[in-house]
């Protein structure tokens, strides 16, 4: 519980969220730095886009600076602040990876960038036979070009799998809250990361080849 930086009373957030104005003076206050918070959401990784996006649109309208201008200067800089984070929050939330993303980080689990070094197991003998047929191309070998092809198909296959397994894996994290649910998104990310590393660089010469 906190109190309200103009009038003093005790402020107390409904389950799940925030105070942003004071039940007793109205004043707008400090914007939580939580996502979730902001929105006055539980945290989870399945939430309905339609319901996200109206909630954005209503804060935005509620905590728009031009709502501002004639109060203290106090409460025009938290509009400030409280716009500027909303944005963050909603780049972040309505996109299911970037939510995962958040989440992990805020639990401690970072995903990080993935390097050529780090290939999967799994993915050890296709990765090389890729890489084999990226230099025959690049030298100009226009026959590596429908090996290329096939592999774009392959990894856009293996995303849609991923995300497929990623839904899955939300609702039981949303469920339990179970650390091994968290490390199981985390390795699933990490793999989607890795492969959509290579198909970049698969589009980044089959288009030369038109």
């Amino acid at each position: 519980m906190s109190n309200c930086w103009n009038c003093g009373r005790a402020t107390e957030p409904s389950s799940g969220g925030a105070v942003l104005f004071c039940p007793a003076c109205k004043a707008l206050q400090p914007p939580p730095s939580d996502y979730f918070a902001l929105f006055g959401l539980p945290v989870r990784l399945s939430l309905s886009a339609d319901e996200l996006q109206q909630s954005f649109y209503r804060l935005s309208r509620e905590l728009h600076p031009d709502r501002f201008v004639r109060k203290s200067e106090q409460e025009r800089g938290y509009s400030l602040e409280a716009s500027s984070v909303l944005n963050d929050a909603w780049r972040t939330l309505r996109n299911p990876v970037s939510r995962a993303e958040y989440v992990l980080k805020q639990n401690g689990l970072d995903i990080g960038e993935q390097r050529s070094s780090n290939v999967p197991p799994e993915l050890l003998e296709e990765v090389f036979e890729l890489n084999m047929a990226l230099e025959e191309f690049r030298g100009g070998d226009e026959s590596a070009k429908p090996q290329l092809e096939a592999a774009r198909v392959n990894f856009l296959g293996m995303l849609t799998e991923i995300d497929e397994q990623l839904e899955e894996r939300f609702r039981a994290w949303d469920a339990s809250h179970a650390g091994e649910e968290l490390a199981a998104i985390r390795a699933l990310l990490n793999r989607r990361k890795y492969i959509q590393n290579l198909l970049r660089e698969v589009d980044a010469l089959l288009p030369a080849a038109a």
